[in-house]
Order: structure tokens, then C-alpha cells, then sequence
């Protein structure tokens, strides 16, 4: 039987939704400048901007080492500010059967928002490691995309 990890993690913001979001989507290359501890490298398969359809490659360190991904773009919806990905090759399927990530940033009532991560995964087999590090890296992440978005 399959086993599903699941795990989710939010984050408050100052940013509205549209300014983090649009910054998430169109800037995801200066990620690696941004977080050189965390990601080493970041590319668009074939080039172009990030949307529907779009394959990404990352290069990064959750505290394992550094791991690799290649990432195709389920869907970029910006009318619902939101980014699915489904995970393609890479050594995430090493543990992963199956990998799922969303990005949603929901508008909040005091001009800020929610960024609100999950992550799904059919684990290969019962040693394999559970999804939290991975929401709780990106909701690290979005605070502190947060705080740069409010400086600039």
C-alpha cells in the first residue's frame, strides 16, 4: 500500500499577494543569489518564463546534502495566485514515488497575505524521510522573500 506524505507549512506576510507572487514567479532564477546557502543552482529547461507546461532544474541542500530536481510547472495560475509543480527526475524520486509541491498566497484582510505550502509525496518505502523539511524551508523562504519585498 502507498504510503502519502503530506506536509504543510504558511507564513504571514506583509507583501499582497500579487507583489510576492509576481516576485515568486518572475524571479526565480535570483533565488540562488538570494539563498546561496539553500539553492545552488536554478534554471528554466530550454529557457523562457516560468508558466504552465514550464520544466524547472534545482540544485539544492535541506540539510542532507545537496540534492537535485527537475520540476514541471502543473500549473501557474495567476488569477488565483498560485504555483503547482509535479516532480519529474532528479534525486527527489530517489525517496518519492511521487512528488507534489503547491505555492498559494491568499489574500489577507489587513492588505498582507498567507503563503500557504504543501507538499505531497508517495514515499518509495517506509525509510523514506518525511515532506516537513521541505514546507518548512519554503515557508522560511517566503519570509524572507517577505522582508526583501518590504525593504525594496
Amino acid at each position: 500500500m502507498a504510503q502519502i506524505a503530506k506536509a504543510e507549512g504558511q507564513a504571514e506576510i506583509k507583501s499582497s499577494a500579487d507583489k510576492f507572487y509576481g516576485f515568486f514567479k518572475n524571479n526565480m532564477s535570483s533565488f540562488v543569489q538570494m539563498f546561496p546557502q539553500i539553492l545552488k543552482s536554478f534554471e528554466v529547461v530550454g529557457g523562457g518564463e516560468i508558466r504552465t507546461g514550464s520544466v524547472t532544474k534545482w540544485a539544492f541542500n535541506i540539510g542532507r546534502g545537496v540534492e537535485t530536481a527537475k520540476l514541471k510547472i502543473q500549473e501557474a495560475d495567476d488569477e488565483n495566485t498560485s504555483i503547482s509543480f509535479i516532480g519529474l527526475e532528479g534525486d527527489i524520486l530517489k525517496d518519492y514515488k511521487s512528488f507534489k509541491e503547491k505555492l498559494q498566497v491568499v489574500r489577507a484582510a489587513n492588505g498582507g497575505s498567507i503563503v500557504k505550502w504543501t507538499f505531497e509525496c508517495e514515499k518509495a518505502d517506509a525509510n523514506a524521510p518525511d515532506a516537513k523539511p521541505y514546507a518548512d524551508l519554503s515557508v522560511q523562504v517566503s519570509k524572507a522573500i517577505d522582508a526583501y519585498l518590504c525593504r525594496s
